[in-house]
């Protein structure tokens, strides 16, 4: 990684290589994800069919959509695997778990991980082990599946993922990451070892907070086919205008996460010593305890930080103040948006919050979080 904002090599190096799709820098890859032909528009409008005229690829609107496939084509090269597309991230961990876990499974969950997630895993008939994302980790021993989150959420710590997939492996376990606060150009778990990559595309991979949609990427054929079989008897199907919408904020996503890293980063410069800020996270600056893990498998940091007010009343009372950040329980759009966590259940201090910034003029953001708090 060439800066804190994960740019990728140089355009020199890119331009002796721009002949492979594979090679080709963030900004292209997702601008291109969807080449057309001439003629044809850039990004081709949603196929609104319930139907088809039997003969082609498509039968019926619960098995096959070709805008579906357009995005699962993008989003499988952008991980390095094939996507499967869901209505939701919940909808995508949900199905993944249903289709790897039998009853009597052993399932390792992050103990700091998002708590829809492990509120799930309790209602099933199997074994949990919680660690934390940081570790120590359990034996994998009679595991069968090392479900990871990094970095965390709302933590923001981070695991070594090939160091566990290795362990996991070894011991005949799977391994499967959300890899949703990362992105999917942010950091490539498949590549470092997992088999399985999970993402809420709701937030960061949309971008502008209209839309839900989630996905699983995996290159192994067979439990892509399961998870395809499993959405179609489920009936867990994403809308193709929502496929349309995800792919259409994909093309500016290397933009987004840009500009929201150099806002993460001068944000974390002047809150680090800020009285009314504790326990500040955020793994772009070499001074959080996960940045010597992250630097090595991370190849952008993102916009989204944690910290602690004093309170709840002091999270109301920067949010009553401030002209540019938004109560919100998502992150990753263009708008700057703070969720104190523990009013949804995390077991965390009543004025943790997690800020998302946004895509607004660094000096802006700045001056209207410092004049808040």
């Amino acid at each position: 990684m060439n800066s804190a904002n994960g740019r990728g090599s140089g355009h020199g190096e890119r331009a002796e290589r721009a002949g492979e799709r594979g090679a080709w820098g963030d900004g292209t890859r997702v601008v291109h994800s969807a080449p057309a032909a001439p003629g044809q528009p850039f990004l081709a409008g949603p196929v609104f069919a319930s139907a088809y005229h039997l003969g082609g690829e498509d039968t019926y609107g619960r098995a096959h959509n070709p805008t579906w496939r357009a995005l699962e084509a993008a989003l499988g090269e952008l991980d390095g695997g094939t996507a499967v597309l869901f209505p939701s991230g919940m909808a995508a961990v949900s199905t993944l778990l249903r289709v790897v876990l039998a009853p009597g499974d052993t399932v390792v969950l992050p103990a700091d991980g998002y708590f829809l997630t492990r509120n799930l895993v309790a209602e099933m008939p199997v074994t949990v082990l919680e660690a934390p994302t940081a570790g120590p980790y359990p034996s994998f021993e009679g595991v069968r599946l090392v479900l990871l989150e990094s970095p965390s959420n709302p933590g923001l710590d981070v695991c070594d993922i090939a160091a566990l997939a290795e362990a996991a492996h070894a011991a005949g376990a799977l391994v499967a990451v959300d890899n949703t606060t990362a992105t999917p150009i942010g950091q490539q778990p498949l590549l470092l070892g997992a088999d399985v990559v999970v993402s809420s595309d709701t937030k960061a991979v949309a971008g502008h907070s209209d839309v839900l949609l989630g996905h699983v990427s995996t290159a192994d054929p067979d439990l892509v086919e399961r998870l395809r079989s499993a959405r179609t008897t489920g009936g867990a199907i994403p809308g193709p205008f929502e496929a349309w919408l995800v792919h259409r904020g994909l093309g500016t996503l290397d933009l987004r996460l840009t500009r929201q890293a150099e806002n993460a980063a001068a944000l974390y410069e002047v809150l680090k010593g800020h009285p009314a800020v504790a326990n500040l996270r955020w793994p772009g600056s070499p001074a959080d305890p996960a940045h010597e893990v992250a630097v090595r498998q991370m190849r952008r940091f993102g916009g989204v930080l944690t910290f602690e007010l004093a309170d709840a009343d002091a999270v109301a009372a920067f949010l009553g103040r401030s002209r540019l950040v938004y109560a919100s329980t998502s992150f990753g759009g263009l708008h700057t948006s703070l969720d104190r966590r523990a009013q949804w259940g995390d077991p965390v201090p009543e004025g943790l919050v997690r800020l998302s910034a946004g895509c607004e003029d660094t000096a802006d953001l700045v001056a209207d979080v410092l004049g808040s708090l």
